[in-house]
């Protein structure tokens, strides 16, 4: 007898091959089972799915639960929409090295006041995860920020050699003990302070443990070709695949472009993954020059205030402004130490402060550097664009948290809860492609790339991770004005065999579990 069957639902397998009516069996946390016709074979438990579709569960390549399974280990707002793996160590922040533990505790809505753990590697981290017995399976990289800051703390330089040796180390040590590959920043401090050639020899560790490189590039608005062409040379340079999250054409100036910004990722044999979202989540300091890092920016605004101004607003030749094109009215604060101007825009904030809007910005930032906000500077036809194509995987750029956890009070980005949803209903209503098609962009596709092992399609051996959900009426409900709300239409989780969640309960069975690389 089986432990699990799904019964009669339509099988989309994760190949982007036709779908069929059929069951599928499950033993242990494999599939053993899978057959096309009405027949189904005993098992201790039959979900019944007629008028459903069965996918292998959805894969999130670009994810921030890091230190989530020590949050909130339900991670409810990834299980509820089929996410049942989840890639995290992106945009080079990571919780260890430890210098990235602070950052990665931050983007999991965790205890600010805690200290960091006692781990003492790569392997403590991911050893630490599993025990928790997270929701969904958790995979990770290592991110260049959290190694560059634990060798060389914020400094705006280029590394030594002993210090490019010790950063080249610790991308070993965290591939030898299980990391899938090297994430970059390249907006953020540190990693906003290195050159190609440094990224170049920490992208080789990985390459030598048939890793991957993910870059959060340098610049997704007027600079976003310069910083995709970066991220091409790196994994051609290097040898190993290259991966540039959250595509988009950020500000007016870049609307429209779309097409051509995927002429050029095909042409240069590199992946990305893309959120169907017209806006993005990011700190504030993210908007500040390189040169003006918030922990200083007292001194650098009182000393080159207009210079800042005008870099911030304008730009510089070197560094793309994130207002220009976007406007201030258009940048929403989103979190802050105090909990003081949530879900106000910039210029909203400034009108109450008495101030311009780029004052304002500063003060914030003095007040606290890590305020973070949503901008709305992408374009709706741009997401429609990027999403209909089938070689670009979906993914959130969210962190698994609960409407009852430490975030629930936030006006956090509705693609925490609704991203895959979100893009079934967007592809299935406006016609985009056909739905084994988009299926596979969240499960064959990222598995194969990432090197994920028996995941990310349905078939005999393959680990038992599905979703059972009802392809005519699966959506997300969440909006920016109320994000902590679950999508519809999603049936059952399956998560390594066992039934996480299903339609009608709260509670979740937590059967994830750590996968290591190699």
């Amino acid at each position: 007898m089986l432990d699990l069957v799904v019964a009669n639902a339509l099988i989309v397998d994760g190949r982007g091959t036709a779908p069929f009516r059929g069951s599928l069996g499950v033993r242990g946390d494999r599939i053993v089972w899978i057959r096309g016709g009405s027949a189904s074979p005993d098992a201790a438990r039959t979900i019944e799915g007629d008028g459903l579709v069965l996918a292998p569960g959805f894969i999130d390549v670009h994810n921030h639960s890091d230190l989530s399974a020590f949050v909130s280990p339900d991670m409810p707002s990834a299980i509820r929409q089929g996410i049942t793996t989840v890639i995290v160590g992106n945009c080079g922040t990571s919780p260890w090295p430890l210098a990235g533990w602070a950052d990665a505790n931050r983007m999991a809505s965790g205890d600010p006041t805690l200290a960091p753990p006692a781990w003492e590697s790569f392997g403590d981290y991911l050893n630490a995860t599993d025990a928790m017995h997270p929701a969904t399976n958790v995979a990770a990289l290592v991110g260049h920020g959290a190694i560059r800051q634990e060798v060389m703390g914020l400094e705006r330089r280029p590394p030594s050699a002993d210090e490019l040796r010790a950063m080249c180390r610790l991308v070993d040590e965290a591939m030898a003990a299980g990391a899938f590959g090297l994430s970059t920043g390249l907006i953020y401090v540190p990693g906003i302070h290195s050159a190609t050639d440094e990224i170049v020899a920490l992208a080789e560790g990985a390459a030598r443990f048939s890793g991957i490189y993910a870059s959060h590039i340098r610049g997704e608005g007027i600079h976003l070709f310069r910083g995709l062409d970066e991220a091409i040379t790196i994994g051609r340079r290097v040898g190993l695949p290259a991966h540039v999250s959250h595509l988009k054409c950020e500000t007016s100036r870049m609307w429209g472009r779309g097409s051509e910004l995927l002429e050029r990722l095909h042409g240069g044999d590199v992946t990305g993954d893309q959120y169907p979202y017209a806006a993005w989540n990011s700190t504030l300091a993210s908007l500040l020059p390189p040169w003006a890092p918030a922990e200083d920016l007292t001194h650098v605004a009182t000393e080159n205030r207009e210079r800042l101004r005008a870099a911030v607003e304008e730009g510089e030749p070197d560094f793309q402004s994130s207002v220009d094109g976007v406007g201030w009215d258009r940048i929403v604060i989103t979190g802050t130490s105090d909990g003081r101007w949530l879900g106000l825009a910039v210029d909203e904030v400034a009108r109450s402060m008495g101030l311009g809007p780029f004052d304002a910005c500063v003060r914030l930032l003095i007040d606290d550097p890590s305020t973070s906000c949503i901008g709305h500077a992408m374009d709706d036809g741009d997401v429609r664009t990027i999403l209909a194509d089938p070689d670009v995987f979906v993914a959130s750029d969210g962190a698994a948290i609960s409407p009852a956890g430490r975030a629930a009070h936030l006006p956090v980005h509705p693609r925490e809860y609704g991203t895959f949803p979100r893009a079934l209903a967007l592809v299935r209503d406006q016609g985009l492609m056909p739905l084994p098609m988009v299926v596979r962009t969240m499960t064959s596709l990222p598995s194969d790339r990432f090197g994920l092992r028996d995941r990310g399609r349905l078939a005999q051996g393959a680990f038992a991770d599905l979703v059972l959900f009802d392809g005519d009426r699966v959506h997300d409900t969440c909006t920016y004005e109320a994000p902590h709300r679950f999508p519809e239409g999603i049936a059952s989780v399956v998560v390594n065999g066992t039934v996480a969640w299903e339609a009608g309960r709260d509670s979740i069975e937590r059967n994830g579990r750590v996968l290591r690389h190699g």
